[in-house]
């Protein structure tokens, strides 16, 4: 019952998209008509029905029903609770209709708070989105149905992807879709204004809460997502370059430059038409990604091999949304007018660089993902890893980042780099300095070496704007801007340190022996059987000294599970200040002996730091814009009651 009670909420919730569309498009004809008013409770509603099939979902998995297809092949009953929850969103179906939950919600929000837009434009939107959750209500109820009856119900279920049954994971795949979702919400945006015509500071002010939100979540995201592959898959990296891992950096790199943009539409009423691309180019993204995870076409462990009946909906759902949106914005982007005008010397100025950097960088990322994939097409099997996108990505990384450290100082539409030159040789000399002490220090990589001078200066340069400042007066968004901006350096320290100083060991010690990586000292104490609820291990006991210091217990284990029967490596990590430990143990060698792989990794940690502070930096900002926001409504409504209470007042 419960099936079908999700199932019958699904339906209904895609009629309600279908009513919100329509109503949103015969608006655009006569406002006053009316089903023009139907379109804000359509998209309420079509939210909370939604959020309940979401909801009977979960219930399902909680209880483990095994009459339910989905929950048959993603969940067990010995599996732990949070990961039986887990296994909602841990399988493409899932996932989808989480996709399509959060979506539905998000556009009841916009329905139920937005009072900014002209009615006119605000309806163009809810039927722009209306028109995209319809794609997704459709792929759900048509190709990949959640709710899926089995014929007979299973004796028990396949269980979850043992890589999968992570606490991080657990909440990993939740906070990229609010990011996914929220640039959908600028797409709507975006779309609703060039359907209208009304691309202004309004417009801008109404869309930048939504990319703030979603920059936030995809930041949160993919932090969340290298940790993880650090830490489960033990092979010692934060970073691969895995296709999926791209696919979650794609659509974070536009909505970067998306969010800069709309922040300068919102303040100076300049970059019109950018803004608009940039939100269609953001979202495309995020679907890019939706098709390349759920496609078939890629092996990983983070992808949902699915057969390619689905990826070919999906491919459809691709080049209908993005192929429709770049033709509109062809129709109409001549209407769009330019703004206001700025100098080359100017914040505004940076901002166009620094955007032009990260398209450019996108556009690296994109092709080395998409690269192998089209030659396998002609038999050709390529690899592109680090040794393409990190020098290649370089080459505008850099010029982006130094510019990122001096831009923040520059005047609104136009400004003299005299002005600011002696922040901007404080920062250079600390650059230059910096630089030089690494040289002096080792011989090591020039990217390395770059990464590290130019995050010592970003970090310095990111505090250059509250130089001379009451920091009580100071605004939240400018705070958040400085953390942000500091994070990124954090974040750029912690990767050029991790690639700089590492230090390896593999080795095959007897129980007692020890073994030396970096400042560390590692014994194996012990190895033995250990059993979790879906699990059986061996463990080995390491004691880890620093330097001979105080000693650290290490408890790493090769795992076997039974649910589904899969052997993974849990490594173990000790955290210090300046970096951590990181110990895998694997099989028996021979004659006693065990294998042990080492890594010292220094400032390593600094990486996820790093994100964590541009996500609060990203949070100070979207605090500060609302509040900017909120104020301004009450100045205005104030305003008008005093000129409604003077046109009564008049005499007649």
């Amino acid at each position: 019952m419960i099936a079908e009670l999700g199932l019958a909420a699904l339906w209904l919730a895609a009629a309600l998209a279908a009513l919100q569309l329509i109503a949103g498009a015969l608006s655009q004809r006569d406002e006053s008509g009316e089903l023009a008013s139907l379109a804000r409770p359509a998209a309420i509603m079509q939210g909370l029905l939604a959020g309940f099939a979401f909801i009977m979902l979960l219930w399902l998995f909680a209880v483990t029903d095994l009459s339910v297809k989905l929950v048959a092949d993603n969940s067990h009953s010995a599996k732990p609770m949070i990961f039986k929850l887990a296994g909602t969103w841990g399988n493409h179906e899932g996932s989808m209709l989480l996709w399509v939950t959060v979506m539905a919600l998000a556009g009841s929000l916009i329905a139920l708070l937005e009072r900014r837009l002209p009615e006119r434009t605000m309806q163009a939107t809810l039927a722009a989105q209306a028109f995209v959750g319809l794609g997704f209500y459709a792929f759900l109820l048509l190709s990949s149905n959640p709710f899926e009856r089995l014929p007979e119900p299973a004796l028990e279920g396949a269980g979850l992807n043992p890589l999968l049954q992570d606490i991080g994971l657990a909440f990993h795949p939740p906070t990229l879709y609010f990011g996914y979702v929220g640039l959908s919400v600028a797409f709507s945006f975006a779309v609703g204004a060039l359907l209208t015509g009304r691309v202004g500071p309004d417009f801008a002010r109404a869309m930048r809460p939504w990319v703030l939100g979603a920059w936030i979540f995809l930041t949160l995201g993919i932090t969340a997502g290298s940790y993880w592959a650090y830490y489960e898959l033990g092979w010692g990296g934060w970073w691969f370059w895995d296709p999926v891992e791209n696919a979650s950096l794609m659509p974070w790199l536009a909505a970067t430059a998306l969010l800069h943009s709309v922040s300068v539409l919102a303040a100076r009423d300049a970059l019109r038409a950018w803004t608009i691309m940039l939100g269609v180019v953001a979202f495309s993204m995020s679907m890019l990604g939706t098709f390349l995870v759920r496609s078939g076409i890629l092996t990983s462990v983070h992808a949902f091999a699915v057969d390619p009946e689905r990826g070919t909906f999906i491919l459809a759902l691709l080049i209908l949304y993005v192929g429709g949106a770049l033709l509109l914005f062809g129709l109409k982007a001549g209407s769009v007018a330019e703004g206001e005008r700025f100098s080359v010397t100017s914040r505004e100025g940076a901002l166009v660089f620094n955007n032009v950097m990260l398209s450019a960088i996108l556009g690296i990322v994109l092709l080395g993902t998409l690269y192998p994939l089209l030659t396998e097409a002609f038999d050709v099997r390529v690899s592109v890893g680090p040794p393409y996108f990190n020098p290649v990505g370089a080459i505008f990384t850099i010029p982006m980042l130094i510019v990122m450290a001096i831009g923040p100082l520059l005047r609104w539409k136009g400004d003299s780099i005299r002005r600011i030159k002696l922040p901007l040789a404080i920062v250079a000399a600390i650059m230059a300095a910096a630089l030089l002490l690494v040289i002096v220090m080792g011989d090591y990589s020039i990217l390395a070496m770059l990464g590290l001078a130019i995050a010592i200066g970003l970090a310095v340069g990111s505090f250059m704007p509250l130089r001379g400042r009451n920091l009580r007066r100071v605004p939240i968004a400018t705070w958040g801007m400085v953390v942000a901006h500091f994070g990124l350096a954090v974040a750029l320290f912690g990767m050029a340190s991790e690639s700089a100083f590492s230090e390896e060991r593999l080795a095959a010690v007897e129980i007692g022996q020890s073994a030396q990586v970096g400042p560390w000292t590692v014994t194996l104490d012990q190895v033995k059987p250990v059993a979790g609820p879906n699990w059986t291990a061996i463990q080995g006991d390491l004691s880890a000294k620093y330097e001979g210091g105080e000693t650290a217990i290490l408890k790493p284990q090769t795992r076997n599970f039974w649910a589904p029967e899969q052997e993974t490596t849990e490594s173990t990590l000790a955290t210090r200040w300046n970096g951590q430990l990181y110990a895998v143990i694997g099989n028996e060698a021979g004659q006693g002996r065990w294998q042990l792989r080492l890594w010292w990794k220094p400032f390593v940690t600094f990486i996820w730091y790093g994100g964590i502070l541009v996500a609060l930096g990203g949070l100070l900002a979207l605090i500060g814009r609302l509040r900017g926001d909120l104020k301004r409504r009450h100045a205005k409504a104030r305003l008008e009651e005093q000129a409604r209470y003077r046109d009564e007042e008049a005499p007649v």
